[in-house]
C-alpha cells in the first residue's frame, strides 16, 4: 500500500465497516492484498449490528426480561442502557483493532464520495484524501426511514431504532408507528421495562405475511402483556406539546389522538447511498433506491460489488455474511457462488418468546395449489417438551407446512423459547432434502426445545 500527495492506492478498497465488507477486508488482507476500510463514524466500527442493531436491541431484550415487578423501571432501565453500551463499545473497538492492527489492512474515518468508477475522496481540504483501487465494496448499509408525516421530521420527541437505545431516560409512554418487525420487537422490549406502549399500524393487522393462526397467537402475547395495538390507521400529525407529543390519526372515518413521551419511526429502512457520488462512478440503482446488482453481487461497473443492506436484498446480518462469500468466491475463488444458491433463509423477530420462520406459509402452498398437511400445536399443549415448563415460559405455537406427497418440510413458524435455535435445524433439514419423519424421529437430548418436534410433526391436524 502506498501513499503519496494524499493519495492512497490499494487493491482493494471497502466503503462501510458492515458485516459482509469487513469480512472480505479482513480475509484479503490474510491473502497478502493491500486494503483500505473507509467508515464514516467512529461509532460504527463494524456496522449497524454490534453498534446500533441486533446486539444492542438483543441485548435489551435480555435485560427487559430480567427486571422483575418490585424493580424501578427507570433505573432499571438506566442500568441496562450502561451495561449495553459497554458491551457495544468493547465490540466496536474489537472489531476496529481486528482490521487495523493488520499489516496490510488499513482503517480511515470519514465520508467517502466517488470522484470515478476507480477513486473516492475522503475529507475536504487539507485533510482530504484520495483512495484509489482496482476493486470497490460499497457497504454502507441503511439507514431508518423518518415518514413525511406533517410535524414527525420537526418533532424533538420522534426517535429511530439507533436514538432510543442510546437514551438512558425510560419514555412512560412510547407511540410507535409501525408494527412491522422492527416495530413489534421494540413494543415488546419497552413494554418490559415498563413503558406504556401503543403501536399503530397502517396494514389491517400486524404480521399479515404469517397464517393467520400463528399471527393471532404472537397478536395475543403482544396484547396479553400491555401493549395496545391499533390496526388500519393513518398517523396524520404529530405535534409537540411543552411536556408530551400528540400523533393524531385516523380509523375508520373517525379521528383519535394519543400523548407520548417519545416517538418510534418504525416503518422500516432505506439503503445509505446518499452523498455517495454514485453517478460519478458510473453505479446504476434501482427504483427502491437500492445499488442495482446482478446474482453474483456486481454492479453496473463489474469490478465494485455491493454488499449488505444497500443493495436491496433482505436486510439481515447474516446475509451480508453469505454476500461476502459470494464476493470472495468472485475475487480468489472458482466465481460460482451466488445469491441463487439460498434456500431456506430462515429470520426471527425477537419478542417475547421469539418468532422464528423459514420457507413459505400454509396460504402461500395452498394459494400455489400444493397438496399439504400441517402439523401445529400450542407450547402449552406439547407433552414432549419439558424445558418450555422448566423456564416458564409455555406461550406460543409451532407449525410447520409439509408436502403431503413427498413429506418435504415446505415452510415452519415456530413461536416459543428458544425458537431463533430452532429455526436452523429445520432450516438445515430443508436445504439437505430432510423429510419431516426424519426430523420427527430423530433422537434430541432432554429437556429441551428441539424434542418438540418428535410431538409436533407427528400431530397433523389438517
Amino acid at each position: 500500500m502506498t501513499t503519496l500527495n494524499n493519495v492512497l492506492h490499494a487493491d482493494v478498497l471497502v466503503i462501510g465497516f458492515g458485516k459482509g465488507g469487513k469480512t472480505v477486508a479482513a480475509e484479503m488482507g490474510r491473502r497478502g492484498r493491500n486494503v483500505v476500510l473507509v467508515e464514516q463514524s467512529d461509532r460504527m466500527y463494524g456496522g449497524t449490528c454490534p453498534n446500533v442493531g441486533c446486539v444492542p436491541t438483543k441485548a435489551l431484550v435480555h435485560h427487559s426480561g430480567k427486571r422483575r415487578t418490585d424493580d424501578s423501571p427507570q433505573e432499571w432501565y438506566e442500568r441496562a442502557v450502561g451495561s449495553v453500551q459497554a458491551l457495544t463499545t468493547r465490540f466496536r473497538g474489537g472489531n476496529y483493532d481486528a482490521l487495523n492492527g493488520a499489516d496490510t489492512v488499513r482503517v480511515v474515518t470519514g465520508r467517502a464520495v466517488f470522484v470515478d468508477p476507480h477513486t473516492v475522496a475522503v475529507g475536504a481540504g487539507e485533510d482530504r484524501l484520495t483512495v484509489t483501487a482496482e476493486t470497490i465494496l460499497i457497504n454502507t448499509g441503511s439507514e431508518p426511514i423518518v415518514p413525511d408525516i406533517p410535524g414527525m421530521r420537526a418533532s424533538k420527541r420522534v426517535v429511530t431504532s439507533a436514538d432510543l437505545i442510546q437514551t438512558t431516560e425510560l419514555p412512560k409512554r412510547l407511540a410507535i408507528i409501525g408494527g412491522g418487525y422492527l416495530g413489534i420487537e421494540f413494543a415488546s422490549i419497552y413494554r418490559r421495562f415498563g413503558s406504556q406502549v401503543t403501536v399503530l399500524e397502517s396494514a389491517p393487522e400486524i404480521l399479515g405475511r404469517l397464517d393467520d393462526d400463528v399471527a393471532a397467537v404472537a397478536e395475543g402475547i403482544l396484547v396479553g402483556e400491555g401493549i395496545e395495538i391499533v390496526t388500519g390507521v393513518r398517523v396524520t400529525e404529530v405535534s409537540d406539546g411543552e411536556s408530551v407529543t400528540i400523533v393524531v390519526y385516523e380509523k375508520d372515518g373517525r379521528w383519535q389522538a394519543i400523548e407520548a413521551d417519545a416517538v418510534l419511526a418504525a416503518i422500516g429502512r432505506a439503503p445509505a447511498i446518499r452523498d455517495l457520488g454514485l453517478e460519478a462512478a458510473g453505479v446504476r440503482t434501482t427504483d427502491r433506491g437500492a445499488i442495482e446488482v446482478d446474482e453474483y453481487l456486481r454492479t453496473s461497473r463489474p469490478h465494485i460489488f455491493a454488499l449488505g443492506d444497500v443493495n436491496g436484498g433482505p436486510q439481515f446480518t447474516y446475509v451480508s455474511l453469505d454476500d461476502s462469500r459470494i464476493v470472495m468466491d468472485q475475487l480468489v475463488g472458482e466465481g460460482r457462488r451466488s445469491t441463487a444458491d439460498r434456500v431456506a433463509i430462515p429470520n426471527t423477530l425477537f419478542m417475547t418468546p421469539p418468532l422464528a420462520t423459514v420457507g413459505i406459509t400454509e396460504r402461500r402452498a395452498r394459494e400455489e395449489g400444493r397438496n399439504v398437511k400441517i402439523a401445529s400445536e400450542l407450547v402449552a399443549d406439547i407433552v414432549a417438551m419439558p424445558r418450555a415448563y422448566v423456564v416458564e415460559e409455555t406461550r406460543g405455537v409451532m407449525k410447520f407446512v409439509i408436502d403431503a406427497e413427498t413429506d418435504e418440510i415446505l415452510g415452519a413458524a415456530l413461536l416459543s423459547i428458544d425458537a431463533q435455535e430452532l429455526i436452523n435445524t429445520v432450516a438445515l433439514a430443508m436445504r439437505h432434502g430432510i423429510k419431516a419423519a426424519e426430523l420427527r424421529g430423530a433422537v434430541y437430548t432432554h429437556p429441551s426445545s428441539t424434542e418438540a418436534f418428535n410431538e409436533v410433526l407427528g400431530t397433523i391436524v389438517r
